[in-house]
């Protein structure tokens, strides 16, 4: 089934423009996304509480408001915000080129494909126009930073040759990116032994492969937590795994090195490695994860499929630097 477009425009640089359409680059079947019951099974619902006039409010009552001070707040109309909406040209607009190699991945927020828009009359010139600048960015090893208002905001993209296409990395701007600084340790550099610096890079090289093959990884919780839930659903009995142990502080780094070349072997290369599983990448053509079995019907009627608090997982999210913006905030007079 062919990848259904979520945006149409054009790429804009000097007095070239080139139709596109842009495609989501990722999909996550989240097995993680529970839902909340009650104690006899049934979803619950959240309402919205006013807690000073201990009320449930419409959603026709709710407005926005921006808090300038402790329960005080600016309260910005509908109105308000069509005054400074940003008009929505369906056009990237590049603005510089840098070397790939200048490009910090910190930034990236999500990631698009974009590729070639004919139009309805199927010109060839369009897709002519974007084979040409793949190739420029291929043989010229660039990356084009450009702005475009997506969704009624304006955002700082990059474009990137990738494979036979772009590729449209939606970018965070500087000021959303917490300085190094912050990071305590990072002031007093250590001083660096020649023998352990030697046995480490030997380390590494015995790690290193020729060539990245993402398809060997996958992730195990969500292929766990899915058999978890197939055998909730059939009323199997689930059985605890035993817990792994904690690895030792390293406190002799240089004997730890050595016990690490006896120990690690080069990785086998990714040609004679195993077959992917369902789950994994490929680089040409990712497979779609294998979806759940249905649940019995007993099942659906009224769903109990619930996890000990002991066994949810703790998720950690990472949020790259182009620009610094200055914020001010009103006080009340």
């Amino acid at each position: 089934m062919a990848a259904r477009s979520i945006w149409k425009g054009s790429i804009s640089f000097g007095l070239v423009n080139i139709p596109i359409q842009v495609f989501s680059a990722t999909h996550k079947e989240d097995y993680t996304s529970f839902n909340q019951l009650c104690e006899n099974g049934h979803k619950i619902k959240y309402k919205k509480w006013c807690p000073v006039e201990e009320r449930e409010v419409l959603w026709s009552e709710i407005k926005k408001g921006y808090e300038i001070a402790k329960n005080q707040y600016v309260v910005i109309e509908k109105e308000d915000i069509e005054k400074i909406k940003l008009k929505t040209t369906n056009t990237v607009e590049v603005k510089e080129f840098i070397d790939s190699e200048d490009f910090d991945p910190i930034f990236i927020e999500k990631n698009y494909y974009v590729g070639p828009d004919p139009g309805k009359k199927k010109s060839e010139t369009s897709s002519k126009a974007y084979s040409l600048f793949v190739k420029i960015l291929n043989e010229t090893k660039k990356i084009a930073i450009g702005k475009v208002v997506l969704r009624d905001k304006e955002q700082l993209v990059a474009l990137r040759a990738y494979q036979r296409g772009l590729v449209m990395h939606q970018l965070k701007y500087l000021d959303e990116i917490r300085p190094m600084d912050e990071i305590g340790g990072l002031d007093s550099p250590q001083k660096i032994d020649a023998k352990e610096l030697s046995l480490g890079k030997s380390l590494v090289e015995n790690l290193t492969t020729e060539k990245f093959d993402p398809g060997q990884y996958s992730d195990a919780y969500a292929k766990e937590l899915e058999k978890l839930i197939e055998a909730k659903s059939k009323g199997q009995e689930v059985t605890s795994r035993n817990e792994e142990e904690r690895a030792e502080e390293t406190t002799d780094i240089l004997e730890a090195l050595k016990a690490s070349l006896k120990v690690k072997t080069k990785p086998t290369p990714p040609s004679a490695a195993p077959a992917p599983p369902p789950h994994g990448l490929s680089w040409i053509r990712p497979a779609r994860p294998r979806r759940l079995p249905p649940i019995p019907a007993p099942i659906r009627i009224r769903p109990q499929i619930l996890l000990p608090a002991s066994s949810a997982p703790t998720v950690y999210s990472d949020r790259w630097p182009i620009r610094r913006r200055s914020r001010t905030v009103p006080t009340p007079s």
